[in-house]
């Protein structure tokens, strides 16, 4: 089924490009986010496949309209999906944009992929099976990277391109020598998964079908993703809100940058 699923959100993916490289009209929802008729191509596209793979097994997408928390909480396992993360990014058409596809159990994202049509990327992450990365024909096991020594080379810190600089440039001020970069859409968690950046602190507001997939990339990289409050792993469907709290996301756990972030956090 995993290979199914894979072609699905590839397929998926071809719907969105279709539209990507046309004209299209962009409408706001009631958050003031933007809505095209790409992300209800995949929502559809992709719902479609879950159903005929896994008929038995609830679904929640963004787009798929409110399903109340009292529903929610009896769901042992669901899929989770984002059927166009960063639908801004495609509106602005830099091509950083993902579609995420969760499977959730236990409040545990377990299996994951983010695919990213314009990279022709794809990552992929099993619960005690690893995580590997798709890019055209080719295959390859990815995992977190060892934080350089302080002093010996830079860390590599990834943040998002529109929210939350202030309390960004507070965590990074606390770090040693590191270089940032901005970018959009879940790709900043594939990043620490492939071993490409050592930290993401996503320090501004989330919801939970934003990060699920990339969330089970990670972990099945060898990372975490963890509560910027607690540093405790990020959990799914506990509340009647799907938002998350603030987050970091790591390859390694280091005392420097967990201090850095309880001062930037403990600012707000």
């Amino acid at each position: 089924m995993r290979a199914q699923l894979i072609q699905g959100v590839h397929e998926a993916g071809r719907k969105v490009m279709s539209i990507y490289r046309r004209e299209f009209e962009v409408e706001t929802k009631a958050d003031d986010s933007p809505l095209t008729e790409a992300d209800m191509a995949a929502h559809h596209a992709l719902v479609d496949t879950l159903r005929e793979l896994t008929p038995t097994v609830p679904v929640l997408s963004e787009e798929s309209g409110e399903i109340s928390f009292e529903t929610r909480q009896a769901w042992d396992r669901y899929w989770l999906i984002d059927p166009l993360d960063g639908t801004k990014e495609f509106v602005n058409k830099n091509g950083e944009f993902t579609l995420n596809l969760a499977l959730v159990e236990q409040g545990e994202p377990v299996f994951g992929i983010v695919h990213a049509p314009v990279l022709e990327a794809t990552w992929i992450g099993q619960h005690g099976h690893g995580a590997e990365k798709l890019h055209g024909e080719q295959r390859e096991a990815i995992q977190v990277r060892r934080l350089p020594e302080p002093n010996t080379a830079p860390w590599k810190v990834v943040g998002s391109r529109r929210h939350g600089a202030e309390t960004f440039d507070a965590f990074c001020a606390g770090l040693p020598e590191h270089e940032c970069l901005s970018m959009g859409s879940s790709l900043k968690l594939c990043l620490v998964a492939e071993g490409e950046a050592d930290l993401y602190p996503r320090l501004a507001p989330t919801s939970e079908w934003d990060t699920a997939a990339a969330q089970a990339v990670v972990t099945a990289a060898g990372g975490q993703v963890l509560d910027a409050h607690t540093l405790e792993p990020l959990r799914c469907n506990q509340q009647d809100s799907v938002l998350n709290p603030w987050f970091i996301v790591c390859g390694e756990r280091d005392t420097l940058w967990e201090q850095a972030l309880q001062a930037a956090v403990g600012e707000k």
